[in-house]
């Protein structure tokens, strides 16, 4: 009796399928890698930071120190003290939480360490669609 049993049948199935996934992902990986600009170099000398990512153009404005208090924000929607983060030309609204991790609204259930590391994960996550302004505009 060379039959082979329900149970090495799935576990024949689970080992292909682990393989397939993990070939996936690495194929994923090296797509997305490849894709990727160089890293920002460091802010200019007014703290602005642009550039280049996966086709999309990322800034970040400082805030500002003038009397104003609200930074670079176009919008308004920013709280004082925050840097503007720009994708395409259109503003991010982005949050620093009290820990001193940062989220987005379009990634607002992951924290990120920095506002580049959470612009990057914007376009990421936008997958190439348009960033819709606050405000309904």
């Amino acid at each position: 009796m060379n039959k082979i049993t329900r149970r090495q049948a799935l576990g024949a199935t689970a080992g292909a399928l682990t393989a397939l996934g993990l070939a996936g992902a690495t194929a994923h990986a090296a797509v997305t890698g490849s894709r990727t600009a160089a890293p920002a170099g460091p802010a200019g000398p007014s703290g602005i930071t642009d550039e280049v990512y996966q086709g999309r153009r990322i800034r970040i404005v400082p805030a500002s120190g003038g009397g104003d208090d609200h930074g670079g924000h176009h919008g308004g929607h920013q709280s004082p003290g925050q840097p503007t983060v720009l994708i395409d030309g259109r503003e991010l609204h982005v949050m620093r939480n009290a820990d001193g991790s940062w989220i987005s609204v379009v990634n607002h259930y992951e924290t990120f360490s920095g506002p580049l590391p959470l612009a990057r994960a914007a376009v990421r996550e936008l997958q190439g669609a348009a960033l819709v302004p606050m405000g309904g505009m």
